[in-house]
């Protein structure tokens, strides 16, 4: 592999106690890193010139999906690596995917084995938009080898940069949450495969990518009811936003008078957001 061959994609937002390592681990694979970063207050920016890497500075923040796809257009490289800030490769882990990439041509999405803090594997057992699934409601078994599968997490994977841009990259209207989820959806709709590469290993903090702020539990939440809401009604589903705000209204009411404000936080977020999605409202 040449390091003119993977660009790696790290959107960036307050990642400045994260990206140390995740840079300092693609330099040492000899891959080259693109940060496009969504107006963090920190030093993320100064840190990621640090490390060598090119950044591109959003006015505003833009959104993963967006940011992504910022940094899509931007690179010139065959393949783009869309790798989380809080993720670092292992040596070895990118040859390794497009290695795969390269035996199958015919595929469009590279996934590693992502390895969490704990030491458990991440894979995909289930989701929201899945046309087939082998196991959905028992126990979840990770392939041993390489292997087919409809959805893989969005925190590192490994993409023909033009097949991304064909297919629109990231779905724009998204802000956070289940962009991942519909972009393979995408994937496989359009008769491409994705392939599960276990050789390649990828160390995930899972949730450490942006630093804790007041008020940053409640936006993700909000995105995350916002955009389940979003996809649902994409693709003909049931809509889930009604059922979400019931439930979550009662909850972070329940949490009020306990005064639990994190939990105020959490189920006020998802309450909120599955109230804005029933009212039409934009995720930006």
């Amino acid at each position: 592999m040449r390091s003119s061959d993977v660009t790696a994609i790290v959107v960036t937002f307050d990642s400045a106690h994260a990206l140390p390592e995740c840079l300092g681990a693609l330099a040492a694979d000899g891959v080259p890193a693109l940060v496009v970063d969504n107006a963090s207050t920190d030093d993320t920016v100064a840190v990621a010139e640090g490390q060598g890497a090119r950044v591109i500075r959003n006015a505003r923040n833009e959104g993963y999906g967006r940011a992504n796809n910022i940094g899509a257009r931007a690179a010139e490289s065959e393949f783009i690596l869309i790798v989380n800030p809080d993720c670092i490769v292992d040596k070895g882990a990118v040859a390794a995917l497009v290695d795969a990439a390269r035996r199958y041509p015919d595929a469009a999405f590279f996934a590693p084995r992502i390895v969490e803090p704990s030491g458990r594997v991440f894979y995909q057992p289930r989701s929201l938009l899945a046309t087939s699934l082998t196991n959905p409601g028992g126990k979840l078994v990770v392939p041993e080898g390489e292997a087919c599968a409809p959805f893989f997490s969005g925190a590192c994977f490994l993409m023909r940069r033009d097949v991304f841009l064909k297919l629109g990259g990231f779905d724009e209207n998204i802000f956070l949450f289940y962009e991942d989820d519909d972009l393979c959806r995408r994937v496989a709709d359009s008769g491409s495969a994705l392939i599960y590469v276990p050789q390649a290993v990828v160390r995930h903090g899972r949730g450490q990518s942006s630093g804790e702020k007041p008020g940053r539990i409640f936006a993700s939440r909000w995105h995350q009811a916002w955009s389940r809401a979003y996809v649902s009604r994409k693709y003909g589903l049931p809509n889930p936003a009604p059922g979400m705000f019931a439930i979550n209204g009662l909850k972070a009411a329940g949490a009020s008078l306990a005064f639990r404000r994190k939990l105020v936080e959490r189920y006020g977020g998802s309450a909120a957001g599955a109230w804005a999605a029933m009212r039409g409202r934009k995720a930006f």
